[in-house]
C-alpha cells in the first residue's frame, strides 16, 4: 500500500545496546539515565553553590542516592499502575524487568517528589527551596530519556503520511511517524530547562520558593500535552475520552497544581 509520494527520513539505526561482554551489556536506555543523573547533579550542586541560595552543594550531594531511587522505582511502579497494570497483575514478577523498558516520567515525578519530601525532613531543608533546585536541572535527564526513546524506536509518533519529516521505525507497521520523541526532547527538554534558568537568572524567582517548581510542573505539563497530540498513544490503551491520551489526563493536574504553587509562592514573604 503507497502512503505517500514525499520522501520519508530514514531512521538512523543505533544499536540500542552500547557494549556487551558476556552476559554483561550496557545499553543507551540506562546510559541516559545516568547521564541525566550525573549532569543534574553536577549542575544543581553549582546552582546551590552560588550567592543567595538557601540550599547547599553538600545537600544537593546527599540527595543524588535518593532520587536515582525515586526515578527508577517511582518511574516503574507508575507505568505499572497507570499504562499497563491489567498485564503486569497477570505477571508480577515482570513489573521487575526494569531492562526491557517501561517508566513513567509521571511516577519518576511522584517518586522523586516523596524522596525529596522525605529528605528534607530528615535534614532539615527547606522544601520548596530544595525543589526548585531539582527542578532547574530535571529538564537534563527529560532530554536524554526522549533521545534514548528515540534510539530503541520506541513511544514514536502518530501516522503522518504526508509530513516531509516522517520516519518509518523499525518494527512498526511500516506508516511514515512523527518522529515525536525528538519533538518531546526539544519541549520536554530543550525549551524547559531554558525557560527554567533564564527565570532563575533574571528575575526574583529564587527568592520565592516553589515559584521554579510550580513553573516546572506548568511547563511539563503543557509541553507533554501538546508532544501527545503527535504520539502514538500505548497500544494497550489507546485513545480515551474526546481523543485525548493518559499522559494527556496525567499532566493536566500538573498544570493546574502548578499554578496553585506559583500562585501561593508569589503570595509569600520573599525569603
Amino acid at each position: 500500500m503507497l502512503f505517500t509520494t514525499l520522501p520519508v527520513l530514514a531512521f538512523p539505526v543505533i544499536d540500542p545496546v552500547i557494549i556487551e561482554i558476556g552476559p554483561f551489556a550496557i545499553r543507551w536506555y540506562a546510559m541516559a539515565y545516568i547521564v541525566g543523573l550525573v549532569l543534574g547533579w553536577r549542575m544543581a550542586m553549582r546552582i546551590a553553590g552560588r550567592p543567595g541560595s538557601t540550599v547547599t552543594p553538600m545537600q544537593v550531594d546527599g540527595f543524588l542516592l535518593w532520587a536515582t531511587l525515586g526515578v527508577v522505582l517511582g518511574g516503574r511502579l507508575g507505568y505499572v499502575l497507570f499504562y499497563n497494570i491489567g498485564y503486569y497483575l497477570q505477571h508480577p514478577l515482570e513489573a521487575l524487568a526494569v531492562w526491557q523498558g517501561g517508566m513513567s516520567f509521571h511516577g519518576g515525578m511522584l517518586g522523586v517528589i516523596f524522596a525529596m519530601l522525605a529528605y528534607c525532613r530528615l535534614s532539615g531543608i527547606r522544601f520548596l527551596a530544595f525543589t526548585d533546585v531539582i527542578a532547574c536541572v530535571t529538564p537534563i535527564g527529560l532530554f536524554f530519556g526522549r533521545i534514548a526513546n528515540f534510539i530503541n524506536a520506541e513511544l514514536w509518533g502518530r501516522a503522518a503520511p504526508d509530513f516531509a519529516f516522517a520516519m518509518v521505525f523499525p518494527h512498526s507497521d511500516g506508516v511514515p511517524r512523527h518522529p515525536s520523541q525528538l519533538y518531546q526532547a526539544f519541549m520536554e527538554g530543550i525549551v524547559l530547562f531554558l525557560l527554567l534558568n533564564l527565570l532563575r537568572w533574571n528575575t526574583r524567582a529564587i527568592h520565592q520558593p516553589g515559584t521554579l517548581s510550580g513553573v516546572f510542573l506548568i511547563g511539563y505539563g503543557m509541553a507533554r500535552i501538546i508532544g501527545e497530540l503527535f504520539r502514538e498513544p500505548d497500544r494497550q490503551i489507546g485513545y480515551l475520552i474526546g481523543g485525548t491520551t493518559m499522559g494527556q489526563w496525567l499532566s493536566l493536574p500538573m498544570v493546574v497544581f502548578g499554578l496553585g504553587v506559583v500562585w501561593w509562592s508569589r503570595r509569600q514573604k520573599a525569603a
